[in-house]
């Protein structure tokens, strides 16, 4: 799993301009089952998405993808992890032990 954090680098006028945009790039992947869960940050600086499994270079493709990417009214910082503890209700995303 993956939390992607991004944070706003140009003004909040220049940010909404690509927002119509930005959530139908998150919709397509929230869609595709790639996205697990977005929202922004408080205060309203940037924000956070929850991807599901896939490899690396493969989410760094689709983050290009981003309209705030390629706008570049944004920087990005992309976090690897294994759950290794998780509520019963998101226990779909604890991997397996294998012996």
């Amino acid at each position: 799993m993956f939390i992607i954090s991004f944070t706003y680098t140009k003004s909040a006028s220049e940010i909404d301009l690509l927002l119509t945009a930005h959530r139908q790039y998150l919709q397509t992947h929230f869609a595709s089952g790639v996205f697990l869960m977005s929202g922004r940050k408080v205060p309203r600086s940037g924000g956070i998405i929850l991807v599901d499994s896939l490899e690396r270079a493969d989410l760094e493709a689709i983050m290009q993808e981003d309209p705030y990417f390629i706008g570049d009214v944004a920087s990005y910082e992309i976090t690897e992890f294994v759950p290794s503890m998780t509520a019963e209700i998101l226990s779909v995303f604890q991997p397996t032990k294998t012996n």
